[in-house]
């Protein structure tokens, strides 16, 4: 899943160089508000690529890492039915 997201990522801020590369270099000889368009449509593009590739998905398994607190993981390792940590 980790090369998915990062993949994903790739290719939107490839989107984004490409978009503001296009407007600027291409676009505003013909049309300056659409290079200006394509522009605040490639600011829009970073953030949330960065949520795309720092979204956990179901079959991460972050949630059985271990607290650091030895009380609170053999508490959470009982309640889940798992064997206790040695």
């Amino acid at each position: 899943m980790y090369a998915r997201r990062r993949h994903t990522y790739f290719v939107m801020m490839g989107t984004c160089i490409a978009l503001f590369v296009l407007a600027w270099g291409v676009v505003r000889l013909w049309s300056i508000p659409v290079a200006v368009g394509m522009c605040v449509v490639a600011m829009v593009i970073p953030p949330v690529a960065a949520m795309v590739a720092n979204r956990r998905g179901p079959e991460d398994r972050w949630w059985d890492d271990p607290s650091g607190d030895p009380t609170s993981d053999e508490w959470w390792d009982e309640l889940d039915g798992k064997r206790h940590r040695q």
